[in-house]
This record gives C-alpha cells, structure tokens and sequence, in this order.
C-alpha cells in the first residue's frame, strides 16, 4: 500500500497534525523521527535544516575577504545541511525515500519561509536528480484540529504554489549575493590599512539601520528655538475656563516647526498678554458630534508595536509569545501575517468565537462578548471582512479554543488580541467637540472640549481608555466647559507667557522602528494607508524582529530602555555607503521596492529571472564601487575632539579611518594619530576623547582577532621614544613582566580564599585571579605555585564572588556569558577546578535529553548490519570501494591520539590537527600567554614548554609543533 509523507516545520505541528488526523485517518504509530498509520508518515524539521551555498567550483575560501575574488555570482547555488540538525535531515530524507511513500504535503507553516524550509529539503532528498514524487500543500492558518481537518480536505496543488515558492528562493539567493558580497566587499575596503575589520552588510538589515542612523544625525544637528505661548484664563457667568492664544491667519509654510499658537520672540508673547490682560472678550463657539472608530485588527508588525508600546515586550518577544499562542496554546491564529483583515466567509467562525469568549469564564473579557452577542454587533462589514485585504494569512484572532496555564506575558498578550478582536465588532465611540473662540480684539485665543457621548469600543478597554481623550493637552482640549450664554461677555481674568523650546524628533523604539520598516521610512500615521504601502516595507512581519536583532547582535545598535541608538560602528558604515554611493543599500524606499517585487513574484506577477537579473547587477555595482574607489578619504560628517593631542596640545579631528592631530592654530600637525577601529571595534566619540583625556581605556569587549576571534581588552596610549610620539596599544593586563622581573607584588585586597593547588590565599592581580605563591611578594621572593585564573575569560567577566564560591566548592554558579573561540556562539558553562589538570576548566550542566539507554548501540548495531548486507549484495570491488568511502572521512573525523605532554593541554582525546590548534589556542587565550609587546609570540607556561621544547613559539609554528605531537601525523 502506497503512502503519503506529511513534512511539518516542527515536531510539535507534526504531533498536532497526528491528533487532528487520527480520529478520521485512524491510529498512528510513534517511531523516533516518525508518526505512521496504513495512509499517512508524518514527520518534522526543527526550523531550516537545509541552506544555500556557493557550489564547489565557485566557492572562495582562501582570500575571500579580498576584492580578488569578487563579486560571487554562481550560476545555480548548492545545498549543505544545517549542521546541528544534520540528523534530522536526514531521519526526514530517509522517509521521502521511501519506495512506499508515492505522495509528499508541504505542512510547513503558511508563508513564505515554510515555502522554503520544504523546498530545500525536498530538493537535497532528490540529490542529484529531482526526487520526483507529487507535492500537495496543507496551508494552515489556525492550529485547532478541526481547522487542521478542513486544511486537509483543502490541499493546494504545486501550480498554485510556484509563485511563492520562486519569491521563497529568490528571497533566500537575493540575501545570500547581497550579504556575501556586500560584506566581503566592505570588509576588504575597511581592513585594507591592515587588521581585520569585519563589516556586515545585508539586502534589508543596512537600510533599517540607514532609517536609524538618519534619525539620530538630525536629533545631533538639531538645534533647539525658543518659542513662547499665550495662555489665559477667561471667567463667565457659569465659571473659569482655559484658553490658548493662536492666530487664525497661520498657514504653513517652510518652517517645520511653525504653528499657529507658537510666536517667537518674548517681547512679542508679552506685548500680547498686555494688550489683553483685565479686557473684556466676545465668545463665539461651535459644537458638532464626531466619531472615532476602533483601531483595525492586528497583523504581526501592529501586535508588536502595540505590545512593545503598552509592555515593552521586544519584537522579538512578541513574536514568541504569539508563536507560542499559536501552536502550543491553540488559542490564536497564524501570527505571521501581514493582514489586518478577515475573509468574506468568516463571519460565522466570528460569531463562534464570541460565543467561546462569552462563556469561557474569562470575568474581564466574557461581559463585552455577551454585550456584542446580544445586541447583534458581530455582522458583516467590509472594514473587518475583506477577500481583497487577506493574501496568504488573515488578521491575528482567537481561535475558538479558550486558553488555559498561560504564563504572565502569555497573558497579557492574549488579551490584546482579544480586546482589539472585540474592539473591531463594537460601534465606534462618539464625542462632543466645542471649539471656543475667546476674542480681544485683534486677538483671539481657543479652547476646545470633548465630551465622551457613547463610550463604544472604548468600554471594551474600560475607564481608563473612555477617560482618555484623543489629542487632549494642557489647558486647550479634553475638558468640560462651563457654559457661555448668547451674547455673553467674558473677562479676562490672568494672562501669561509661557517660555518654551523646540524638540529635536524622538529616537525610535522599537515599536516605531517596525512602523518605519512596515512603509519604508515613510511617515505614516494612518493605519488604512500604511496597510496600503506594506507591499512596499522592509522585509516582512515575519522577518522584522530578526533584522532588529540582527542590528543588535552586530553592534550596530545599542537598546537604552526603549530608545534604539546607532553606535559609531553604525555611523562608519553608512559614511562608507555613501561616499561610495550605493545608494540601494541606504535608502530604505529602494529597497522596499524589491520586497514589493518578491510579492509580485508571489502573485505570479513578476518572472524569477527578471527579479534575480536585478538582483546580480546590483551586486556588481556595489562590488565595483568599492573595488575602485581611490580617494584616501571618504566625504563625511566628522566630529572634533574635546581632548587635545597628547604629543602637542593641537586639535583632533576625526576623518574615515582615523582620529589625527591637524596642530595648533596656525601650527603644523605632529603627526599623532590612531585608527578608529582596531581590531574591528568602532570608536564611539566619547571614548575617543576619555582616551585622549585619561590616557586609556577598558577593559572594552568586541574586537577580534586577525583569525577573526573575539577578544575583551583595555586600550592605552604610550610614548614611543623611537617615534617621539604617542601611539595606541592594546593592554591585556598580563602579569608576566612583573612576574619575570622579579618585581614584589603586595595585595592590597582581602583574599578570596584558598589556592586549590597548595593552599594559600588567592588574591586579585591584574587581569587575573591569582595564588600569593605565584607571583614574587616579600614573604616568598620566588614562585613556588602556578594557580592563575583570569577575570574575563572568553568574554565572560568572572566576579569576585564566583572565584570565591569556586575556591569554596570547587565550582562557579553557571555562567551564560561565555563566547566561544571556534563557533563564536554563546555558551554557558561552569567554571570548576579540574584538580588532573591542574587548572579551572569548564564544567558543562548535564543535557535535558539525555540519550536512551542503549539508543547509541542499537543505532550503530543497526547500521553495522545494514552495512554489511549492502556488502553482501554488492559486487566486490563496488562494495570495496564503498568501504574505502565510508572510511576515509571517519578516519579524518578520528584524528590523532596527542602526546603525553599535549593530552595534558588538550586532554586525551584524538584529534585533528586543525582541531588541536583550536583548543591550543583557546588554552593560550584563556591563560592569557602571548607576549603582550608582540601578540604573534606565545610565552610557554610549564606544560606548553614541555610541548613547545623551548620558553616560547611563533603562532605560525604552532601546527608543525603540534603535528609532531600527534601520533606521527
């Protein structure tokens, strides 16, 4: 019996889909990677399991941070698993084999990414060949198992997926040319005065940080006006009331910051107040209803928005929290839309819901829903149902489970989707404006009141919200007015000038950020016409929270409470950008131009090759700038110095690369001057000038080495006699010239506790946790133990009290800060005394999954077996061939075994060689051993001598040296 493969985007959609399909498809088997019954083999990835690549032939690895090799433009791109999730991949192929399997269902969520999380797979399972077996698509917008159900009776077939599915893969190969190229090509531009300055660049990340970066220029060049107001209090019959000055005659011009209330002179506001101080006016006033309709239901950007404004929730969180609601609560809709509308059709599943809501025992919703049920709110409108607003998700719902065990933050969002669901059904609020013109002649002065009629909508967001009053500021609107009879003349009773000062635009949070990003950069407060321009936005809801956080992770931005502020690294990049005059990659309207293109693509609009063409030449362009730019300079705004130079007092000016003295006042420059960013960390201006003022810096984290590996250190500036002049270098704190020297040490601190090794106190030394037996002191004028351990190692600072509690008890508490040297991915580990070698090591905490009993024999059992049948059915010299295959990169992965003297630094598993030159180096780095004056030079300690056969080595060296410690290899 034939069946088919249903491939979710993750194991918990996959048992989901189980459940939903079990009481109509009948009962399904657990397996390890697998749900099987007599129909279906439903299975899962975890996320990307398959990524794009450079084929062989096209792909540099050897200088590819040079313009030599650039641009990469393959013909066609290859694909290499993900490596963490290489045994899902293939426990995944291993099902699509199948000979069994006839039929394939693309479950992956309903967008785009899920598009080509199963595309690529489905193309890696064929290898070579196209695998060849009919794709239906399961597009699931809610996760209850009835809509999982009815998505099943409602497949789509290949054709009406190949839009999306060319827009999927043009998105993927678009970010790969852009970003590999982009930041390849920057990188080289940026470290060809040598060093390595890492500069990323990408298709949709560069021009967001663009939007931020051109906020924060014009908050730094704005320059604040004084202005003054007029504002007054009449009396009438009935009572006081406020009133403001304007001009009725204002028209907008030029000034942006004019308005019709704002003059700009002190003597001007007081003439005025004196004019009509203790005056009689005539009033004359206007009342009309208006109406305010409620927001429209949330998409993904506006949920963010929304929650990042009420709860500083990140998007990053939102998104989360929402997925979470989504599919492991079953409580809301698909949160990856950008829709804020729902289908023609859906009417009746909207009743359903208020129906859910009015008896789920939810006091603070379960009232409004009752209210909208009874009096008939819940009805067609084409505002909230809309075929032409719903692409291929709708609005963010609930769904017609009630949620139950949410935690705080689950919660509160649930409840904001809720609430603005409810909200949307509800008539709109109404209000009574009275505009009050308060006259002394020639002047005249407004008031305005509003009146909340019919709370509407608002009683949904009870009284807070119905006292809320749109627009409403001090003492000129929102309040209620004291009558003014027919006729009546009103005396002005006080009358003052208020001082006040222009404000520079505010930073964005990231609520705006996502609003900016949503049009492009385009100012749009109205939520109709910014729906009408999303097609145009910088990447899509989905995606946006990434690129955010992708901005944060690179230094490119900094998060300060919930301001977003670009750093200087942010700055160099866009001065770089546009000195070379890539404008596709600053300005965020063009760019927004190929999102709207992939959703062209996506409606069959625009051919992938078209799209792609573009794509290519701009790559080619942007490469060619920066290839063949030859000014020693870019054109920039640049700052000067507070600091004076160190070597002759002159000024410090910033330029491109560097900070330089341009001299005195009618004098020649010194000559001093220092990069503005060594080892690829950017400067700040600040810390440009507490350099210069304090003579060092730090300790500072984010450089990285040539090898491209981050490091933490204090920066300095010295004399240099050979120069006659200062110079920068960096300071790693190391001890060792003061331990070689001879020179005393006396600690001034109370000790930590006792040294693990021979049990005297441990004190704070420089850089480094130390034994008062390691180092020269009075009491003990030569060294007699080795315990050092540092105080920042791999980027985790390690406080007093974690030495103390690792001297207690042998470990620290578990640190989450670590940077790992290969990977350069964070980790956490404790820090623990390993008394066999000697040192502090990491100590990892045990796996929450940890393998069952005798899975790995059985795997490995398994597939000897395997193995060897394949042997036995083989021809000789096929199956010898496939042995000789199958061993040589095992061989590779096994290495060698290390010699005594190296097992005792790198521990006595075999190794690789390259693998050993790895951990040697994180050893090196961790004990801090290179030659402060000359970081190219490792100074041996007592194990590394007995590796190295002499007091010190080249790090060119370290290989050979090493390979001869590795069982002849």
């Amino acid at each position: 019996m034939t069946k088919t493969l249903v491939i979710a985007e993750k194991p918990s959609v996959a048992q989901d889909i189980v459940r939903a399909l079990t009481p109509v498809a009948g009962k399904f088997d657990k397996h390890e990677d697998h749900f099987e019954n007599d129909r279906y083999v439903v299975t899962s990835a975890v996320g990307h399991l398959v990524e794009i690549q450079a084929p062989e032939q096209f792909d540099v690895k050897r200088g590819k941070w040079s313009f030599a090799h650039l641009p990469v433009i393959p013909p066609f791109f290859d694909l290499k698993p993900v490596d963490k999730t290489k045994s899902r991949l293939n426990a995944v192929v291993k099902q699509a084999k199948r000979k069994d399997v006839t039929e394939l269902i693309n479950a992956c969520d309903a967008g785009r990414e899920g598009e080509l999380i199963f595309r690529l797979i489905e193309q890696y399972a064929g290898g070579a060949k196209p695998l060849g077996k009919p794709v239906k698509r399961l597009w699931l917008q809610s996760m209850t198992p009835q809509a999982i159900r009815d998505g099943f009776g409602a497949l789509r077939s290949e054709q009406q997926m190949a839009g999306l599915a060319h827009a999927a893969r043009s998105r993927s190969e678009a970010d790969w040319l852009v970003g590999i190229n982009g930041t390849r090509a920057m990188t080289a531009f940026n470290s060809r005065d040598g060093g390595f300055f890492l500069t990323t660049v990408g298709r949709v990340q560069t021009p967001t940080l663009s939007l931020v970066v051109e906020r924060e220029e014009k908050i730094r060049k704005f320059i604040s006006r004084d202005y003054w107001e007029i504002h007054a209090t009449f009396g009438a019959q009935a009572g006081e009331y406020p009133a403001k000055w304007f001009d009725p005659k204002w028209k907008k011009g030029e000034d942006v910051e004019a308005r019709a209330d704002r003059v700009w002179s002190a003597a001007e506001a007081q003439a005025i107040a004196n004019a009509v101080r203790g005056k009689q006016a005539t009033v004359t006033e206007e009342s009309k209803p208006t109406t305010q309709a409620s927001p429209l239901l949330f998409d993904l950007t506006s949920l963010q928005r929304e929650a990042n404004g009420k709860f500083g929730f990140s998007a990053k969180t939102t998104l989360a929290l929402a997925q979470s609601l989504y599919e492991r609560h079953k409580a809301l809709t698909y949160p990856r839309t950008d829709s804020r509308a729902l289908p023609e059709d859906y009417l009746p599943v909207a009743k359903q819901t208020f129906e859910m809501l009015a008896d789920s025992g939810m006091r603070h919703l379960a009232p409004h829903a009752l209210t909208a049920l009874n009096n008939n709110y819940v009805r067609p409108s084409k505002r909230i149902f809309d075929n032409s607003k719903v692409s291929d998700h709708f609005a963010i719902i609930p769904t017609l489970q009630a949620p139950s065990g949410l935690s705080e933050a689950e919660q509160k969002l649930y409840d904001l989707v809720v609430r603005r669901f409810m909200a949307v059904f509800f008539p709109s609020a109404e209000y009574t404006v009275t505009t009050r013109i308060s006259t002394v002649a020639p002047h005249s002065f407004k008031t305005e009141g509003k009146v909340l009629v019919k709370p509407g909508w608002l009683a949904i967001y009870g009284k807070e919200a119905a006292d809320e009053v749109e627009g409403g500021k001090d003492g000129d609107k929102g309040q209620n007015l004291v009558p003014v009879k027919p006729g009546e003349m009103v005396n002005t009773l006080q009358v003052d000038p208020k001082g006040l000062k222009t404000k520079p635009p505010a930073r964005y949070s990231e609520a705006t950020l996502l609003g900016a990003m949503e049009s492009a950069g385009k100012q749009i407060d109205d939520d109709e016409l910014r729906e009408a321009m999303q097609e145009k936005g910088l990447g899509t809801p989905a995606t946006r929270a990434a690129i955010i956080e992708g901005l944060l992770t690179e230094k490119y931005m900094l998060r300060e409470g919930r301001e977003m502020i670009p750093t200087a690294k942010a700055f160099q990049l866009m001065t770089l950008l546009r000195g070379l005059e890539v404008e596709e990659l600053c300005r965020a309207d063009l760019t927004g131009e190929w999102e709207y293109k992939l959703s062209q693509m996506e409606k069959g609009q625009l051919s992938r090759e078209a799209f792609m063409a573009e794509i290519a030449a701009m790559t080619e362009r942007m490469v060619k700038k920066a290839k063949e730019y030859d000014r020693d300079t870019i054109p920039g705004d640049y700052a000067t110095l507070e600091s004076p130079c160190p070597n002759c007092g002159g000024v410090v000016k910033e330029n491109y690369r560097r900070f330089a003295c341009v001299g005195k006042p009618g004098a020649e420059p010194c000559g001093f001057s220092f990069g503005k960013s060594p080892a690829g960390r950017t400067f700040e201006t600040a810390e440009a000038n507490a350099l210069l003022r304090d003579k060092k810096i730090g300790p500072l984290e984010g450089f990285r080495s040539k090898a491209g590996w981050p490091f933490t250190s204090e920066i300095v500036i010295k004399y240099d006699d050979e120069a006659h002049n200062y110079k920068l270098e960096f300071d790693f704190g190391d001890d060792k010239k003061g331990e070689e020297s001879g020179e005393i040490v006396e600690f001034e601190d109370a000790a930590l506790g006792a040294c693990p090794i021979c049990g005297s106190e441990v004190h704070e030394h420089g850089s480094n946790y130390v034994c008062s037996k390691a180092v020269p002191t009075t009491a003990q004028p030569t060294p007699s133990c080795t315990f050092k351990s540092g105080k920042i190692i791999l980027q985790q600072p390690v406080e007093r009290e974690q030495m103390t509690k690792l001297l207690e008890t042998g470990k620290t508490d578990l640190l989450d800060k670590f940077v790992s040297m290969r990977t350069r991915r964070n980790f956490k580990a404790h820090l623990a005394w390993d008394k066999d070698a000697g040192k502090v090591n990491f100590e990892f905490a045990p796996s929450k999954f940890p393998p069952r009993p005798g899975a790995a024999a059985k795997t490995v059992a398994s597939k000897a077996s395997k193995a060897g049948a394949a042997a036995k059915k083989a021809p000789a010299k096929k199956a010898a061939a496939k042995t000789t295959a199958a061993k040589a990169p095992r061989k590779a992965a096994a290495g060698k075994a290390p010699s005594a003297a190296l097992a005792a630094v790198i521990g006595n598993e075999p190794v690789a060689r390259p693998e050993a030159v790895k951990k040697m180096w994180e050893y090196i780095k961790t004990h801090n051993l290179q030659d402060p004056k000359d970081k190219r030079t490792i100074v041996a300690d007592d194990k590394l001598r007995a590796v190295f056969g002499k007091d010190s080595a080249g790090m060119f060296e370290l290989a050979g040296i090493l390979g001869n410690h590795l069982g002849g290899e």
